[in-house]
């Protein structure tokens, strides 16, 4: 055997051997089946992108009030209406200087006065879209954080038109506890209770302007224990950069939280602020504890204690490590597609394989003979490159995969037709049984590349830019592009080239 006939069948018999190990299951690598081949959950999310416009008015009263407060601009109000924020000043000379450093500072609002010593500021279009990008990538990333703590296996989490959020978790169980996991809001607040009003008087009507009324989670159901708050939040959950469930001395389960450099700093300051006041710690308007603060806290550490169950506790930990969504979000499509249609999904695709392959491989065999069979050889090495090259990259193998799989076994078998149809010409041309293989090869080659190239080109594209099921068929169609252009030109030449080196051949079966 010379050697280029040496090195050709050793790259051959790597590309097999690695196309075992990845398929060998205990490695650690395996093809994952779709949503539609093993069944799991289908949703649609639609983020409310408007909520985030909202949120971020809200945030810039206070960040105006403490700014005129150092500035020392004497101020009527800071309200927010109609989408904007309406500021009013003593004096005209303080508006003046409002306008200044909004116009310096904040060159995302737009300014219209309302009269002597009032303006309206509104948020320009091109930062309302900003804002909206922003919350959908948020969204997104926050989202995909969460499943991939709770272990799903290949999930699709993409965005989907302007505000929606497509998710599919194939092989999930549980489907309840998904819902309540990816569309908790998880907005955490720390805020003081107002002890030294009346809450009575609060319930009936007599509510303070500063104050607020919450409820806190109780382990009865359609149990409310009423809370009076002080508006003012002073800390979120921003800054959280930990949280475990740990065990109190009577075995109930809580979540431990640590904070950042600026928010243990922050959480110091609080707490020696309010020495012997409670502090309500909130999860999403509901009141999970209210403790009473006996001393500064430094460290950066809290915790959360409730009235809650081991799992609850540990998807409160998932949520609030994953940190908040920045907008409430609602299900607009919500579909469980249940193992059975995964089964018989898989059963169809197994034999509509089967039988085409079947097919193509008495087709060789019967048309083009021994020639047949050696396609044939290089057609099932066709498959396991395919499978093995899936199993490195942990692959989703879907319906629109299998399709792809079967589309790149009639490619591959096309270009061996196009190799033989050539040699047979350059045969009946009178040439020697080893020229035409020589020239059916060469002659065949670069109309076989062209046609694998546009076809890889496209399936890129596809790739790019197409949903779920379109990316799936992509894969396995690239894949099989380049897979069938080793097997059906590479391959089929090393075993001809090692028939004609170990035996005499005069006429070829073709």
């Amino acid at each position: 055997m010379d050697k280029s006939l040496q090195w050709r069948s050793g790259v051959i018999l790597l590309a097999i051997v690695a196309s075992a190990y990845f398929l060998y299951p205990v490695q650690g690598h395996k093809i994952n089946l779709g949503l539609d081949l093993q069944g799991g959950m289908h949703l649609i999310l639609g983020v409310e992108t408007e909520k985030a416009i909202d949120s971020t008015l809200d945030r810039m009263v206070e960040e105006l009030q403490s700014i005129m407060d150092d500035k020392g601009i004497e101020y009527v109000s800071v309200d927010k209406a109609d989408g904007g924020l309406d500021v009013e000043t003593l004096d005209r000379k303080g508006l003046e200087d409002v306008k200044k450093f909004i116009q310096d500072e904040y060159n995302i609002l737009n300014i219209e006065e309302l009269g002597e010593n009032r303006i309206t500021l509104t948020i320009k279009d091109q930062e309302i879209q900003r804002i909206k990008n922003a919350t959908i990538d948020q969204s997104l990333e926050t989202i995909r954080n969460r499943v991939d703590e709770f272990g799903v296996a290949e999930p699709t989490i993409q965005r989907e038109g302007r505000d929606r959020i497509l998710i599919q978790l194939p092989g999930l169980k549980d489907t309840k506890r998904a819902i309540e996991l990816i569309g908790k809001t998880a907005r955490l607040d720390f805020k003081v209770v107002d002890d030294e009003n009346d809450l009575d008087k609060a319930l009936s009507g007599d509510l303070p302007a500063d104050d607020e009324i919450l409820y806190e989670k109780t382990s009865t159901p359609g149990k409310k224990n009423p809370i009076l708050l002080k508006k003012r939040v002073l800390m979120t959950g921003d800054t959280i950069t930990d949280a475990r469930v740990g065990y109190d001395q009577f075995n109930n389960p809580y979540v431990h939280l640590t904070f950042d450099s600026r928010g243990a700093k922050l959480f110091e300051q609080i707490t020696g602020k309010y020495v012997k006041k409670r502090m309500a710690i909130i999860l999403d308007n509901a009141v999970y504890s209210a403790p009473v603060i006996n001393e500064r806290i430094a460290g950066g550490r809290a915790q959360i204690s409730g009235r809650f169950s081991l799992e609850e506790a540990k998807d409160l930990a998932i949520v609030l490590r994953a940190g908040a969504l920045p907008a409430p979000v609602s299900i607009l499509e919500n579909r469980t597609v249940g193992p059975s249609l995964g089964r018989d999904s898989i059963t169809k695709g197994i034999k509509s394989c089967l039988l085409g392959g079947l097919l193509v491989v008495l087709f060789m065999m019967v048309y083009y003979k021994l020639s047949g069979l050696v396609a044939n050889v290089a057609l099932v090495l066709n498959i396991l490159l395919i499978l093995g090259a899936m199993a490195a990259v942990n692959a989703t193998l879907s319906l629109p995969g299998i399709a792809g799989i079967i589309l790149t076994i009639g490619m591959a078998v096309d270009a061996n037709v196009l190799i033989f149809e050539r040699i047979r010409e350059e045969l009946r041309s009178g040439k020697t049984v080893r020229a035409a293989l020589d020239a059916g090869y060469t002659k065949a080659f670069i109309t076989i590349f062209d046609a694998n190239l546009t076809t890889l080109i496209t399936a890129f594209f596809l790739f790019q830019f197409g949903t779920g099921p379109v990316k799936g068929f992509a894969v396995t169609l690239s894949l099989g592009l380049v897979a069938s252009m080793f097997t059906a030109i590479f391959v089929t030449r090393v075993i001809f080239d090692f028939v004609f080196q170990k035996w005499e051949v005069s006429r070829l079966s073709i």
